[in-house]
């Protein structure tokens, strides 16, 4: 029987990017990557905005602050370092209220998770600099930026590789049994021709499954349902312009209350190609099909702050889901992480409701969790 000190499961940005701390906290320690596609990152982690957030947003205290104001910092220097391509083309907040007291209260949350480079615009200041927005009031992130995802991931991946990583595509753990120390992990393994049964042991293991975290909880033996949150999947569909691209920065609308998604804005990719979205409605089902006919709903929602919008550039991208844990009409939630100590056993730990800004979180969520492992080492 093949024996592991941690197995992942789940190869999305935040699974690569656990690994890759993982073996750099513990250098001799034998870590295996499941992942149950044929590649790494195929759903939530590659249908995104590629944006590196601030951390404006979150409810200060929370992990979604804290791991995206750190996460942020780790991962600019990650890409540094290794050359990921990524660009700070800062982000503009923008309010078409003649009251700008929903930009001040978003700056005060800003100021409260230790954010002190915002700068609040007036009209004629978001005129000279973005021509073609409409507002009346702005705040601008000058540290928001875009990274390559897809390259990133990658680097992540052949990093740990080279450290001694297992990584197992087309792998998918179908139950967990957990023992006095550690677990037995049955797996199928399907090359696209035939398959096959493994059953490694895994001193550790790590559901960070994201869209199917909750599906492979229910499979671990004797974890109380109490320690499984309720999922809700909250869907959101981009769309490419096919136009010139009028901003040089991304244009974000203020969040809408309940805070589903952070409105349709603008954003593009490192060559400057310009996109919309994505609007949030939960869903009952993964569907990552566009409907067309959202196009002049993106365009009125768009035209509020670009108003020379013409609809018939707009085309459907693609889109993407997240794993909620809260539903319509609720606050939002914070990232789940939980420990041994939730779920009372040995050497189980589990990521839940893993949305935005967990790209930006990747790093710091993966020392977070290398914290929880050193408390009993490897």
């Amino acid at each position: 029987m093949d024996r592991f000190d941690v197995c992942i499961a789940g190869a999305g940005v935040v699974g690569l990017a656990l690994a890759y701390q993982l073996l750099r906290t513990f250098p001799k320690a034998s870590v295996l990557l499941v992942e149950q596609e044929p590649s790494f990152g195929q759903h939530t982690s590659s249908r995104l905005s590629e944006v590196i957030h601030a951390g404006i947003y979150y409810p200060p205290g929370s992990l979604k602050a804290k791991l995206c104001i750190e996460g942020k910092a780790a991962l600019y220097e990650f890409c540094d370092r290794f050359q990921v391509p990524y660009r700070k083309v800062g982000k503009l907040i923008i309010s078409q209220s003649d009251s700008d007291q929903a930009l001040v209260s978003l700056g005060r949350n800003a100021r409260l998770n230790g954010i002190n480079d915002l700068e609040y615009w007036p009209e004629d200041l978001i005129k000279s600099a973005e021509p073609a927005v409409r507002a009346k009031h702005a705040l601008f992130s000058p540290s928001t930026g875009i990274v390559d995802s897809h390259q990133y991931m990658t680097a992540l991946l052949h990093l740990s590789e080279q450290r001694g990583l297992v990584y197992a595509p087309r792998t998918k753990v179908t139950s967990v049994h957990p023992l006095e120390q550690g677990f037995i992990l049955d797996m199928i393994i399907n090359n696209g021709r035939n398959t096959e049964l493994y059953a490694p042991k895994a001193k550790w293991f790590i559901n960070c499954a994201g869209l199917w975290s909750h599906q492979l909880a229910k499979t671990i033996e004797n974890l109380p349902a109490s320690c499984i949150p309720r999922r809700f999947l909250c869907k959101g569909d981009y769309f490419d312009y096919r136009g010139e691209n009028p901003f040089r920065r991304l244009i974000y609308p203020l969040p809408d209350p309940e805070m589903a998604g952070l409105g349709i804005h603008s954003t593009q990719d490192l060559a400057g190609r310009l996109k919309f979205g994505p609007d949030a409605e939960y869903v009952d089902e993964i569907d990552y099909r566009v409907a067309s006919n959202k196009r002049d709903m993106f365009a009125k929602a768009i035209r509020s702050y670009f108003p020379a919008l013409k609809a018939d550039k707009l085309s459907p991208a693609y889109s993407g889901v997240r794993p909620k844990i809260s539903g319509p009409s609720e606050k939002p939630g914070d990232f789940l992480i939980t420990g041994p100590e939730e779920s009372g056993i040995s050497g189980l730990i589990q990521l839940f409701g893993i949305e935005s800004p967990g790209l930006t979180a990747s790093l710091s969520i993966g020392v977070h969790i290398a914290h929880l492992i050193n408390q009993r080492s490897i």
